[in-house]
């Protein structure tokens, strides 16, 4: 069989003699390890075998997701053998072939499934006990510490109607009106971990999701991600990786097919922000009664866990892409942070280095002027993107529109309005910065400043 293969086995199982040579094993217990306490969060009324079923599958493709590096061209072709309890729903032709294109449009690779019977019971499904919001819930939405996720939950609805799904790995302080689906509830471990780009997480969080929403008989699911995050990483994909669909609604069409083949229900992921940037997003939430900048400066964006964050106290580096679009933001919302929020604060010094005085290590300076650059120029190339003829944008239209149901000129208007407004607000923000600031000097070719 080509390519790469993986076997997942039950706890205690044999693998068997008619694997490939070369057959990776994964094993339930031990590679694959479900967190009891966590995982007693989903054995609620509603829930079936089908549900653990999902999060076995959610593991097994992270574990083949990470175990394999990719090749120079990208695309991996991985084949996956997974022990299912219902069987019989797994091997409709409607299920893997919308599981399959879900996750090959996602990943970029070509994935191929196998389910056999499962031999044990599933450990949810039994208890059934009833879930205690105390009001009806009208919408789901993947919460996490970010700005989107603060403020769109509450643009989308009162705070009592949001189930709030704070898809996560590690344990997070609670947040008022949590209760449930507050981490995922697992952990894979015991690959050699030879692939970073992890494409399937949004597989991954989306499933678990959509299970906590059919759970609570919601149908909503609101995906806080604004325009700049969402449409960013296709409309500006990086040079020879694969687009990244992550937060596009072509990824969240696919899914809901996916979902509705498997478990027979109709879930919808909602972008309310998709034609806003993130500054016009956090406006909004301003706008709501009884909201302040308190409420927002209180988050956090950076994706960075390096030593770099951890000195004093865990900040947020102020540098890498998530950093740099989170000031734009805020700047664009006329929201001021505390001047010890970053660890590279001011982007105005004329040199990258004064900038990242702070930072002791060369390596990690290095690192944090490759991140910073590649983020300050994604920015400006996503501003340009706003003079571009209606021809150079069509492309990018046609799709979003295929997976939105709008027309293709309702979506080529709205596409290049948020485009505008973004390349509005940074040019707003690096005016700001003022005319000596390192980050002009990056966008002007440079990479370490004017010393370089």
């Amino acid at each position: 069989m080509l390519g790469n293969y993986l076997r997942v086995i039950e706890k205690a199982q044999r693998p068997g003699r008619t694997l490939p040579k070369d057959a990776v094993i994964a094993e339930v217990g031990r590679h694959i390890r479900f967190n009891p306490a966590v995982l007693d969060t989903f054995d609620v009324k509603g829930c079936e075998p089908l549900h653990y079923d999902i999060l076995v599958l959610c593991a097994a493709i992270e574990f083949a997701d990470r175990r394999w590096k990719r090749p120079v061209g990208w695309r991996r072709t991985l084949n996956v053998t997974v022990p299912v309890i219902d069987l019989k729903a797994w091997q409709k032709l409607e299920v893997t072939k919308s599981l399959h294109s879900v996750l090959n449009h996602l990943t970029g690779d070509t994935w191929r499934f196998a389910f056999v019977q499962a031999r044990n019971l599933s450990p949810i499904g039994s208890r059934q006990m009833l879930l205690n919001f105390g009001k009806t819930k009208a919408f789901a939405v993947a919460y996490s510490d970010g700005l989107d996720s603060r403020a769109v939950s509450a643009l989308s609805g009162d705070e009592e109607q949001a189930l709030c799904i704070r898809v996560a790995r590690h344990r997070q302080n609670r947040k008022k009106g949590d209760s449930y689906f507050t981490r995922i509830p697992f952990k894979v471990e015991g690959y050699r971990s030879s692939e970073s780009s992890f494409r399937s997480r949004g597989f991954q969080f989306a499933a678990v999701t959509a299970i906590a929403a059919q759970l609570s008989n919601v149908e909503r699911i609101v995906v806080p991600e604004s325009g700049q995050g969402a449409l960013g990483p296709v409309l500006l994909p990086l040079h020879n990786i694969y687009v990244d669909y992550r937060n596009h609604p072509t990824f969240f069409r696919k899914m809901e097919r996916f979902i509705k083949a498997l478990q027979g229900y109709q879930v919808r992921f909602e972008q309310p922000r998709l034609w806003s940037t993130k500054g016009q997003t956090l406006s909004a939430f301003l706008g709501l009664p009884g909201k302040t900048e308190r409420h927002l400066t209180d988050t956090r964006s950076c994706w960075q866990t390096r030593r770099v964050v951890n000195v004093d106290g865990r900040k947020q580096c102020g540098l890498c892409a998530a950093c740099l679009l989170r000031r734009l933001s805020l700047h664009a919302a006329g929201i001021n942070e505390a001047s010890d929020t970053y660890v590279v604060s001011d982007l105005a010094a004329t040199e990258v280095g004064k900038a990242l005085s702070s930072i002791s290590q060369k390596a990690d300076r290095d690192i944090m002027v490759e991140y910073g650059s590649v983020g300050a120029r994604h920015l400006q190339h996503l501003a340009d993107m706003a003079g571009l003829p209606d021809d150079a944008l069509r492309v990018h239209a046609s799709q979003i529109a295929a997976a939105t149901g709008e027309s293709h000129e309702e979506t080529l208007k709205k596409l290049r309005t948020m485009l505008v407004t973004h390349a509005d607000e940074w040019r707003a923000f690096l005016s700001a910065q003022g005319e000596q600031s390192f980050l002009k000097s990056w966008l002007d070719g440079g990479r370490y400043g004017r010393s370089e």
